[in-house]
């Protein structure tokens, strides 16, 4: 009986079991591909589980960038929950202007949340309103 395990080395090999499969769970699937038939200046993209507001939205600031010539999404169809979006370069790698792109969509959200946030506390004090 020396050989048995106590109720604690048992409850630590269940409580490590969970932590494993809570890790195991806790990855998330990818959720961008490069679509079949892209090159390094031309690709196209599918993003899963986004629709308008992020297709739009990236578009928009995506053609911002001098670098890129032509940049459109599309919903392939209504009852998927896809996102196509396809960028198309000058001389840099397409990849180069979806990551650009994602990260100056990010800074601007970024900025309007700061100032959204700003202008409640300033509406809530001048008008003493409580947390």
């Amino acid at each position: 009986m020396e050989d048995a395990p106590t109720s604690a080395q048992v409850g630590e090999a269940q409580v490590e079991d969970e932590i494993e499969e809570d890790q195991e769970e806790e990855v998330e699937p990818q959720r961008v591909r490069i679509l079949p038939g892209s090159t390094d200046t031309a690709a196209s993209f599918e993003f899963i589980d986004e629709g308008h507001t992020l297709g739009n939205a990236l578009r928009y600031v995506i053609m911002k960038n001098p670098d890129v010539e032509f940049c459109a999404y599309s919903i392939p169809h209504p009852s998927e929950p896809k996102m196509n979006i396809r960028i198309q370069t000058y001389d840099c790698y397409a990849v180069d202007a979806l990551k650009k792109g994602l990260a100056d969509l990010q800074d601007v959200c970024d900025v309007v949340a700061e100032k959204f946030w700003t202008k409640r506390e300033e509406y809530n004090a001048e008008h003493g309103i409580a947390r």
